[in-house]
């Protein structure tokens, strides 16, 4: 055990005082593969859980612990609370771990706490918004902005929808069902073509072969309900994902990414992925550009977001996005839309989207875009996962739809 909470304490270092993302953490740091699934599991667990134990610090400590020693805390209360690990064998790795990093001094201190909180019944915040904050573990921000939009009903559902099926989508040339059985894999269909829950799924060298690739749930629905066409551009496209799936769609994809390097993402996810009418250009979709306008049959602005729709599979957005955030970056995601529709075609479509759950980033950036563009109308969608009809757009919520959460509206432009 003491292997597992060593390399985990190595990523969350990186998480917590570098800034680090956890994915990119995960993928810099080595790791046994044998450690790698449990690894994994109190990683991901461990942020998710952080405001809750941060709470219980409060209580428990007369004197907030140093980051590491709260690390090493945290890897040892998930691990006794959410997976039932014996409590005499969590203590006894947490201090093995302590000394192993030169901080023998606190092993007493780490050994009372968690002897404590083994036992430990922790008393709700009087607050009721503080309550559900420490109970789901979400900002306080965040719920009230949650509890505004849907109710606390819905809300709490939103924040406890729990998620761990891994969506793996086949590429056309591929019959998905017939490789699954070949392999033996137990799998779930999903309502989209050749996409696939498969519980527990290892990447093999298929996936270099470009036979298949995983791509969240949201993602495969988002391009669902794009029509294909002749010419798309899909304005924020960076790895790649949605630029790859509708590829299959239109006839040339060209795909927008302000970052040199992350172009080279959706290069590299064309070329694995066998597509060719791909061209991926380092541009900002937020400038508008006279070469493109009215170009294209379609635009796509999967438009960058606070992903509170997605914190289950990035749970370090709970540590990062603050408040002053969500609400800046709805300008940001208004001036992409804008720019960008101004490269539709007359009679052409423009699709926005989101994996933001809040209305702010959603429709309210919509409303406010068609009462500046009296060009542009809703049109109405038919989505294959269960939502919730907004103002204009949809709503795909975790608790409803596979544990994605993101927000869908289309527009045409006129004549």
């Amino acid at each position: 055990m003491i292997n597992v909470f060593y390399d985990s304490y190595r990523i969350l270092f990186l998480v917590y005082s570098d800034g680090a993302f956890l994915k990119q953490a995960m993928s810099d740091v080595f790791i046994e593969e044998k450690n790698r699934a449990h690894m994994t599991k109190i990683c991901y667990g461990v942020l998710d859980r952080d405001i809750e134990f941060e709470y219980v610090f409060s209580k428990l400590c007369d004197k907030r612990p140093k980051q590491a020693v709260r690390i090493i805390l945290k890897i040892a209360m998930y691990s006794i609370k959410y997976l039932k690990t014996a409590p005499y064998a969590v203590v006894d790795a947490a201090v093995e771990l302590i000394k192993k990093l030169g901080k023998g001094g606190m092993s007493g201190f780490v050994n009372a706490f968690l002897r404590k909180y083994a036992s430990y019944k922790m008393a709700e915040p009087v607050d009721e918004m503080q309550k559900l904050s420490v109970k789901y573990s979400y900002p306080i921000f965040a719920v009230k902005r949650l509890c505004a939009d849907y109710g606390k009903k819905t809300a709490e559902k939103i924040m406890g929808a729990d998620s761990e099926m891994t969506t793996v989508r086949f590429d056309s040339s591929v019959c998905g069902e017939e490789y699954l059985e070949g392999k033996r894999w137990v799998y779930e269909k999903t309502p989209f073509f050749n996409t696939f829950f498969v519980k527990g799924f290892k990447r093999d060298s298929d996936f270099d072969r470009g036979f298949y690739t995983f791509q969240s749930i949201g993602s495969v629905a988002i391009c669902d309900m794009v029509k294909g066409g002749n010419a798309l551009l899909d304005g924020c496209a960076a790895p790649g994902g949605k630029s790859v799936n509708l590829a299959d769609k239109f006839n040339s994809v060209t795909s927008f990414e302000l970052h040199e390097h992350r172009v080279e993402l959706i290069k590299d996810y064309a070329r694995r992925m066998n597509k060719t009418n791909i061209t991926a250009v380092c541009k900002d979709s937020s400038v508008y550009d006279e070469e493109y306008f009215e170009k294209f049959d379609a635009v796509l602005c999967d438009v960058p977001c606070s992903g509170y729709g997605v914190v289950k599979d990035n749970p370090d957005i709970k540590l990062r996005r603050t408040e002053e955030d969500v609400e800046k970056i709805s300008e940001t995601q208004l001036k992409i839309l804008e720019t960008c529709s101004r490269y539709v075609k007359r009679g052409g479509y423009l699709y926005y989207s989101t994996c933001s759950v809040f209305k702010s980033e959603n429709e309210g950036v919509c409303l406010e875009f068609l009462r500046k563009h009296a060009d542009f109308a809703e049109c109405e969608t038919e989505p294959k996962l269960n939502h919730l009809k907004m103002k204009v757009g949809v709503s795909f919520l975790p608790d409803l739809s596979f544990g994605a959460g993101f927000y869908f509206c289309k527009f045409k432009k006129s004549e």
